[in-house]
């Protein structure tokens, strides 16, 4: 009887009655609090009742599982899998639900936080990091670059094994850099490579490491900076952009929104994302840039049409949601705000719209420091100081 039973159960009576019961009710106001449409919502559930399922049939505990876990229920079982019942089985869709689920389960204190086994090039990394940012006070974007960069030689010298600095030759240096620089269409681009390199050894030296060999062991490559000014739109092309603005459709708003602030404002992508709700006042009719990449916080004035954008965005397109980024995303987890990649893209689509033939984004930050530089020419005593050399110096 109770093998007739239990042959009649479905995967979500499983779920009920299974290892991850205790949990499902937080694992369900997890994914309403992040609006995930209803269709995501039902396969989420149908993926942890196949996980719960498989949980029962190896008798682990729910304490036990972990990121091996679920690498082994996909890796091993779902290729084979012979579940009874009609169960989830889209990998994509198991392996996210399940990353949620390990996120609920930690924040239920089931779980202990993921473990992360460091060599020692790692160690070194973290450390060097710390210190461009505390010490140096470099911008996330270049200690994001020189970590890379010196992250490469070091294994390529070291793999996981101690770092020993004096093992590393000026010889090694070069091979390093040709390898790299392979890498760069750009002289500019390669010029990264060296800039990060000597950086590093600077560091080294800093602990009395004998590396001033290594300091000067690649120089920057010819680089003729001024042989041409930073592409523009022209007045032509910016009627055209902002022309093809103000249109019906979804998330237009908010794209109308972005490129006001990077043509009015020359904001780079990333400060458009980490606009909050706190850096506007209306009022004053000013906008604050924090943590920008000179590592300064700047009042900027707010130029109407700019202000007219995103408080159409806000009133008629935002989602609610407590978070205080002004643009947030309009897909689930809606409660998150947008990254630099969703701005940039946003730029490339206006562009695509209104018929440019271009993709960079930041052409628009150049843009607005052409026009900028006109009218300090042109009327000095009625240009903003900080704004001129902002963009000036950029």
């Amino acid at each position: 009887m109770e093998n007739t039973r239990s042959s009649r159960l479905t995967a979500f009576d499983r779920l009920a009655e299974g290892p991850l019961s205790p949990y499902v009710d937080a694992f369900k106001q997890y994914l309403t609090d992040r609006g995930y449409a209803s269709t995501t919502f039902v396969n989420s559930m149908g993926s942890i009742a196949h996980f719960a399922q498989w949980l029962h049939g190896r008798r682990l505990r729910v304490t036990r599982i972990d990121e091996a876990t679920v690498t082994e229920f996909l890796d091993d079982h779902l290729p084979r899998c012979h579940c009874r019942g009609r169960v989830q089985r889209d990998r994509r869709g198991l392996s996210a639900a399940l990353g949620h689920l390990l996120v609920v389960l930690r924040a239920q204190g089931v779980l202990d936080p993921p473990t992360l086994s460091r060599t020692p090039v790692d160690e070194e990394l973290l450390r060097y990091e710390a210190y461009m940012d505390h010490v140096r006070g470099l911008a996330p974007k270049t200690r994001e670059m020189a970590i890379r960069i010196v992250g490469r030689l070091l294994a390529w010298r070291f793999g996981d094994g101690v770092i020993d600095i004096t093992a590393v030759k000026p010889d090694h240096v070069r091979r390093f850099f040709a390898q790299q620089a392979k890498l760069y269409s750009r002289p500019a681009n390669a010029g990264a490579v060296v800039a990060a390199l000597r950086g590093y050894f600077r560091y080294r030296a800093s602990f009395g490491d004998a590396v001033h060999g290594l300091i000067g062991a690649v120089s920057y490559p010819a680089n003729w900076q001024l042989a041409s000014l930073p592409k523009t739109l022209s007045a032509e092309e910016v009627d055209q952009l902002v022309g093809s603005l103000g249109k019906s459709g979804r998330s237009l708003r908010r794209a109308d929104a972005i490129v006001r602030c990077a043509l009015d404002l020359g904001l780079r992508s990333g400060e458009i994302a980490r606009l909050s709700l706190d850096d506007i006042d209306w009022r004053a009719g000013t906008i604050t840039l924090r943590h920008t990449k000179g590592r300064r916080d700047d009042v900027l004035p707010l130029p109407a049409a700019t202000g007219n954008a995103i408080a159409a965005y806000m009133k008629y397109e935002r989602p609610r949601t407590r978070n205080r980024a002004v643009f947030v995303r309009h897909v689930a987890p809606h409660d998150q705000p947008v990254g630099p990649d969703c701005v940039r893209k946003t730029i490339r689509q206006a562009f695509a719209r209104a018929g440019l033939p271009y993709t960079r984004s930041h052409l628009l930050r150049h843009t607005m420091a052409n026009r900028l530089a006109i009218c300090c020419v042109a009327s000095l005593h009625r240009t903003h100081p900080k704004s001129v050399y902002r963009f000036l110096s950029d």
